[in-house]
């Protein structure tokens, strides 16, 4: 399947950020997560924008034709929202809804608490709010995944040392995407290969790329255009910028810190796949989510799909996006 769309570079932040668009009408910015793309947002540029809306997807900081700068703390939440919050003017936009999956999430979210006067709705795939919160003194979110490890490797804190992740997922980059993809989609589950979503959690003495799992066939949502599109970004940029987003988790409380006790008030939409554990779909936190949101629509959980939800299932996504953003017009 081939998707037309225009594109175009903007200057947001002091980088520059390439984008994919499609339609005309009110802004919708949609937000990656990783290892992905503007690309993963392919089905809803074109439903989303075919509906009477500018469809936009940026390439994130640090991925594809986007500005990837060397210095690690660059990547930390502030930049991350300083991009999106910089990307509507840059768009020639006051206002937009929001959407985002996986790292893009909290992107989404953090960037509609913290500056409501642009984002008017959220809608966030794949990783529940998690309102912000103090941590004690001389503690940080990698203690404390070090200690929910319970003496296991973790692959965010796999991720943590520079160099390290990289080797493991430059080796074989076509290896290494069709393994995530795959291993924390839906259908590992219904091919039998696991009995559950997979949590992230694995042997201290492997690696990341050991625990991938490569299908015998490509899932349905998957097609060899598509990964062969993922596997030539990331083999012209390497995984660093990704990783370096996993390497300023530990500053994320500080940073959020000013805005611990604001709500977010704007609509928001929430939907997760049944699989999905790596993204934290916890009873517990889909619970915290719904306490903590005034103005929740709706909460969606896909039966059978795993973590790649936009692609996994893009039509019933499509309809409840498009739904959603009728309910905020």
């Amino acid at each position: 399947m081939s998707f037309d769309f225009q594109h175009g570079v903007i200057e947001s932040n002091g980088i520059e950020m390439h984008y994919a668009e499609h339609g005309s009408g009110p802004l919708v910015l949609f937000c990656h997560g990783w290892p992905e793309s503007w690309y993963s947002w392919r089905h809803q540029l074109k439903a989303i924008g075919d509906q009477g809306y500018r469809a936009v997807a940026l390439h994130m900081r640090g991925y594809g034709k986007t500005t990837a700068p060397e210095d690690i703390e660059a990547y930390s939440i502030s930049n991350l929202i300083g991009d999106v919050v910089g990307s509507v003017a840059g768009l020639g936009e006051s206002k937009a809804i929001i959407v985002g999956h996986d790292w893009g999430g909290p992107v989404a979210w953090y960037s509609a608490l913290m500056r409501p006067d642009i984002f008017t709705a959220v809608a966030v795939l794949s990783v529940p709010f998690n309102p912000p919160f103090p941590l004690p003194n001389g503690i940080n979110l990698n203690d404390v995944m070090l200690q929910a490890a319970a003496g296991r490797q973790y692959y965010r804190l796999f991720f943590q040392e520079p160099g390290v992740a990289e080797a493991d997922f430059e080796q074989d980059v076509r290896k290494s995407m069709l393994g995530v993809l795959y291993s924390f989609s839906g259908d590992i589950v219904r091919d039998g290969v696991h009995a559950g979503g997979w949590d992230g959690h694995f042997p201290k003495n492997e690696t990341m790329s050991e625990q991938l799992i490569l299908p015998e066939k490509l899932p349905t949502w998957l097609t060899e255009e598509d990964l062969a599109f993922y596997v030539e970004e990331h083999s012209a940029t390497g995984f660093s910028g990704g990783f370096n987003w996993y390497r300023n988790i530990k500053r994320l409380p500080s940073h959020l810190a000013p805005f611990i006790g604001k709500s977010l008030d704007q609509p928001a939409l929430y939907l997760y796949g049944e699989h999905d554990l790596v993204a934290g779909n916890t009873q517990e936190a889909i619970d915290v989510m719904q306490a903590s949101l005034s103005d929740l629509r709706k909460c969606v959980r896909f039966e059978g799909a795993g973590h790649w939800l936009q692609q996994e299932r893009a039509e019933e996504v499509n309809q409840e996006l498009i739904s959603f953003f009728q309910s905020v017009k």
